[in-house]
Formats: C-alpha cells, sequence, structure tokens
C-alpha cells in the first residue's frame, strides 16, 4: 500500500477505533494480516468454546487455522460430512459460544457496524447470542457514513460474494446490486449496530491492509 494511503487509512482508523469505544466496544488495531492471531490468543481463553461465521477476511488471516489448532471447544460449521439439517444444527449452537467470530462489510467513522447476509446466522449472531463477539476487519472497510456503507455493501461487497459463489444473479453480471429478486440472492438482512447496550461484549480488530470484500 502506498505510504500517503496507508496514513490517511491510519487516520480513518483512529477516529473509528475512538467512535467505537465511545460506542461501548472495543477497539485494536494491527498493522498487517500476521498479527491477528498473536492478539486472538491473547482476547480469547484457552478453554473457551469458539464459532465463526463466513469469512473470507478470517481466512486471509489463518484465523480458522488457529482456532481449529488450539485448545479451544470449536463449534465449526466446516466439519467434513455434514448434512445440510447438521450444518443448520451448528449454526444454532453457535448462539451458545463463548467467542463468536466474523468480519463486517463495512464501518463508519461514527463507530457503526454494517453487513449484510443472505441466512442471516452472522448477523443474527453479532446481535445476540454469543457472550463475546470479535470483529475483524481491513482498513479498505472503513466508510465516512451509513450512506456510503450501504453504497459499498451494494456497488463491492455483495457483488464480489455473489461472484466468489457462483451464483446466478444479477450483480454478478453487472458487477453491482439491483435489488434483484432471484433465488439466489444474498443480500437478504441488513444489519446496523450501533451503541451497545453491554460494554465491551463486540470487539473490532482493525487490520492495516486491505482484507476481503
Amino acid at each position: 500500500m502506498l505510504s500517503q494511503v496507508s496514513a490517511i487509512y491510519h487516520k480513518r482508523a483512529e477516529r473509528t477505533m475512538i467512535a467505537l469505544e465511545r460506542n461501548r466496544m472495543k477497539a485494536h488495531f494491527v498493522e498487517s494480516r500476521d498479527l491477528v492471531v498473536p492478539l486472538l490468543k491473547e482476547l480469547i481463553p484457552s478453554d473457551a468454546s469458539v464459532s465463526f461465521g463466513g469469512s473470507q477476511t478470517l481466512d486471509q488471516c489463518a484465523v480458522l487455522t488457529f482456532l481449529r489448532g488450539g485448545s479451544y471447544r470449536v463449534i465449526d460449521r466446516y466439519t467434513p460430512g455434514l448434512t445440510p439439517e447438521e450444518v443448520k444444527q451448528v449454526q444454532r449452537e453457535a448462539f451458545s459460544a463463548d467467542y463468536y467470530l466474523c468480519s463486517v462489510n463495512a464501518l463508519s467513522e461514527n463507530g457503526w457496524l454494517y453487513a449484510v447476509d443472505g441466512g442471516g446466522n452472522r448477523v443474527a449472531a453479532m446481535i445476540y447470542g454469543p457472550d463475546n463477539v470479535i470483529i475483524v476487519a481491513g482498513v479498505n472497510k472503513l466508510v465516512f457514513d451509513e450512506d456510503e456503507a450501504f453504497l459499498r455493501l451494494e456497488r463491492l461487497a455483495a457483488p464480489a460474494n455473489a461472484m466468489r459463489l457462483n451464483l446466478l444473479t444479477p450483480c454478478v453480471h453487472d458487477g453491482y446490486c439491483s435489488n434483484c429478486n432471484s433465488e439466489d440472492r444474498i443480500c437478504c438482512s441488513y444489519v446496523s449496530i450501533g451503541p451497545q447496550r453491554q460494554k465491551g461484549r463486540i470487539t473490532v480488530i482493525l487490520v492495516g491492509e486491505e482484507l476481503g470484500y
């Protein structure tokens, strides 16, 4: 990343972290993806139960490999051989996890989090269930406000995810959301998360790299 661009991202990250803390969330910043796992080792007790939502960011930071290789009780929907019904059950069990890890599609500089889901299991767990939620996000997901957040969701995050999943949605062809009625639609549940009643339940780790969608 060019040094000037990196400097701008750092300033935006600083403002966002202050706002997250003001909204009763915890905030951390690490310079690179390689520093995410060492921080998670400090944040998650070795005997905790953990689960996670689907996330390119977590994959890029080797988080799932770390969780599966540790002493944690992993509630893992990607366990080989699970039937569709068993996957649903695992996703429900994730609500009882001590720690739930995922990413978001955008973070605004006033400390709000934005995500859109197809099945809804990720956004549901972010809102309710797990005692602790840890969100890992690259600085490319920083936006100024809610309008920019939803523009990012519709113009980048959702089309990119639809392409990754080889779905038959108009955004795969056009590169932007047209608010389709496709059976493959993954923009089904939009969630905005602001000031929290339970202080410190949500922790955000901002990474000084471009990660995920």
